[in-house]
């Protein structure tokens, strides 16, 4: 059947009626499919960054929805895993190069994660203050602001307290992975080797967390869309339906609480969903680096670079270990 296609053009169709023969190509098999967007992908990094006005001009509906579309595409995935391999190709020539980018990368973890764990003593605050308020006080308002003030009920701030659970959770998730913090379920990782262990550690990194990370990206990406313009795009809609439904599309942010004066920002838990999962991959990208590394160069460099915090007491830092 794809004999019969037409083909135009290398990268792009010259014609109407036809595919380019790259899209011809990996229409052969899957093989075809992986090796034909590996080749286009510099293609569409270069045209991207050439003509951004395709996609990043929101004041055109056409243009939101290709960023839309491509926000969650095979072709964004072909990029990214390309400047992967490139990345990881120079960094197997030179280990220095490597350690650089587990450095970049865990540093990013930490310092995202160190200060946004600050929310959980705003989060105290709050709900002492919202109990004195409530109970002592008996206001029903609450105002916070210098000149201008910020006036909500009181159940408004007290389910905003639930922002604050959600920014630990998604933006410090990767620092307590970087800390050792996770919890772990070991059944046979302590009675083997150290490279046995990072071999496991890389295994883990590419199938499990990257893989993970992906489908919440793909879910997250259009679940925030839908809470935040109509016509809801769809993860099963193409380019040209989604370029379609543009001539009607308009900003619809989600502004609905659970109650009738709480929380309405709930739009802002699925930017976190998304960025999570970025986040996600970049700390897995940096895992995988460390665990060959570390496998490479042997015990001695076990925790090499590694930027942990100190905790001042002996028996919790132990504890800290054993987890």
């Amino acid at each position: 059947m794809e004999d019969d296609i037409a083909c135009t053009g290398f990268f792009r169709a010259s014609a109407e009626d036809t595919v380019s023969c790259l899209d011809k190509f990996e229409m052969g098999g899957p093989i075809q499919y992986v090796f034909g967007n590996l080749l286009e992908a510099p293609f569409n990094l270069v045209y991207a960054f050439a003509h951004t006005g395709q996609w990043l001009d929101w004041s055109n509906s056409e243009s939101m929805m290709r960023f839309i579309y491509y926000g969650a595409s095979a072709e964004l995935f072909f990029v990214i895993f390309m400047i992967f391999l490139i990345v990881t190709g120079v960094g197997l020539w030179r280990n220095q190069f490597m350690w650089g980018c587990v450095r970049v990368l865990e540093g990013f973890a930490n310092a995202v994660g160190r200060f946004f764990a600050w929310a959980g003593l705003l989060m105290v605050l709050q709900q002492i203050m919202i109990i004195f308020m409530q109970r002592v006080f008996a206001v029903s308002e609450m105002s916070i602001g210098f000149g201008s003030a910020f006036t909500k009920d009181v159940s408004w701030w007290s389910e905003e307290l639930k922002l604050y659970n959600a920014l630990i959770v998604c933006l410090c998730a990767t620092y307590t992975f970087v800390q050792g913090g996770h919890v772990r379920v070991d059944l046979v990782y302590s009675a083997i080797s150290f490279r046995a262990k990072r071999t496991i550690d890389m295994v883990g990194s590419l199938l499990f967390m990257i893989p993970a990370a992906l489908l919440t990206w793909l879910y997250g990406w259009f679940f925030l869309w839908r809470h935040l313009v109509v016509p809801n795009p769809s993860a099963s809609d193409s380019l040209e339906r989604l370029i379609g439904k543009a001539r009607a599309l308009r900003w619809n942010v989600e502004t609905i609480g659970f109650s009738p004066n709480g929380f309405n920002a709930y739009f802002l838990f699925k930017i976190l969903l998304v960025v999570f999962t970025v986040m996600v991959m970049l700390q897995a990208v940096a895992f995988f680096y460390r665990s060959y590394l570390e496998r490479k160069e042997g015990i001695d460099s076990e925790g090499k670079y590694l930027d942990r915090d100190k905790l001042g007491d002996a028996q919790a830092e132990l504890v800290a270990d054993i987890h």
